[in-house]
């Protein structure tokens, strides 16, 4: 068996025998002797490394910095993720998961996803009601209760979901004139997996579990590039063409049969937050679109006194902060354009140059 010592590369630092250098011999030892010999790095990589971990738990004392120590337990992010598939699976029965349903097995694989969802959700709610007992100093005494109720809370309202977001799909068909099917808009569309989040999150919401309603957004946010907080209210047969880019704000309030493509934001003016202090997150900020209104890519509509009128139309990249009356359309003035004459194919002499280009 090949045997080998590390070189001193530092003075006091030895090899050790039997211990393979797996850079300076892969192109002499087979892969097999390879898996057989045991490959360490020199003790001298690692003598720094307590110094570095010192010097991380030291910085927790800091308090400019942040941790979550000693302190009640937080909500899993992987599991909340779990949450959101397993939903699906049972809103969309027969297109998620590795299992293939038909009407004879669909109610053992919706029974398995329904007391599976029952057990991670009143989990995670516990664990998020009871961080929200410890931040604010209150005695946590009905924790596990009301997170195995608003669990089963939520588990009732998904027959109503299921209904709603049919709506939301057949608006993406009715919308898009690129869409083949119903299928192919469940399976790829990334507005229909950032609304159908949204709304299991604004339920939620409106049921004040804290942490879990964002974390659920934040994630379809990260997937599919569409920012919608679990705070807005979102009416029936909503379609967002494309998506990337999409920002609907935490008090934005949209009406039925809206359509809006990529890049719009629902925002907020922007006030320096010392002027209200904490009023400000419970005013509304953000626009009010009422029924039938399409908003164009690149839009953006800030300020909660804004109300975009029933039937109207926003065009690309107009930028509002004034409300609209209904019927209307809104366009920004057709722009000049400047044409620039190629002159390395006329030939032309570059003033100042002399040159031909």
């Amino acid at each position: 068996m090949h045997k080998s010592r590390f070189q001193n590369i530092q003075k006091g630092v030895i090899g050790m025998d039997k211990k393979l250098d797996c850079e300076s011999h892969t192109d002499t030892v087979s892969g097999s002797e390879l898996d057989q010999e045991e490959c360490e790095l020199p003790r001298l990589s690692r003598q720094e490394l307590p110094e570095i971990v010192s010097s991380l738990v030291e910085s927790c004392k800091d308090l400019d910095t942040f941790h979550h120590l000693d302190i009640v337990g937080l909500p899993s992010r992987e599991s909340v993720v779990e949450i959101v598939q397993r939903l699906k699976r049972v809103l969309f029965p027969g297109y998620f998961g590795e299992h293939e349903v038909d009407s004879f097995n669909l109610p053992y694989q919706i029974g398995i996803e329904i007391n599976t969802l029952f057990e991670l959700l009143s989990r995670q709610i516990i664990l998020s009601i009871r961080h929200e007992c410890r931040r604010h100093q209150m005695v946590c005494t009905f924790c596990s209760k009301r997170g195995q109720e608003e669990a089963l809370l939520l588990l009732k309202k998904l027959k109503d979901l299921r209904n709603l977001l049919a709506e939301d799909v057949r608006a993406a068909l009715q919308g898009d004139p690129a869409a083949e099917s119903f299928d192919e808009i469940i399976f790829s569309y990334p507005s229909i997996l950032a609304i159908t989040t949204y709304r299991l999150a604004h339920e939620l919401y409106l049921q004040e579990v804290p942490l879990i309603p964002r974390m659920m957004t934040e994630y379809a946010h990260s997937v599919t590039g569409i920012d919608i907080h679990p705070g807005a209210s979102i009416g029936r047969h909503f379609f967002i063409d494309h998506g990337t880019g999409v920002v609907i704000g935490a008090t934005s309030m949209i009406g039925n049969h809206v359509r809006i493509y990529q890049g719009v934001t629902l925002g907020a003016l922007s006030l320096p937050m010392e002027e209200k202090g904490d009023l400000l997150r419970k005013m509304k900020r953000h626009p009010t679109i009422e029924d039938r209104v399409t908003i164009y890519a690149g839009a953006t509509i800030l300020g909660g006194d804004t109300v975009i009128g029933t039937g109207s139309v926003i065009g690309g990249n107009v930028w509002l902060t004034h409300s609209v009356p209904p019927g209307t359309t809104v366009m920004i003035e057709t722009p000049k354009l400047r044409y620039k004459e190629d002159k390395k194919e006329t030939g032309t002499i570059n003033p100042g140059s002399g040159l031909e280009i």
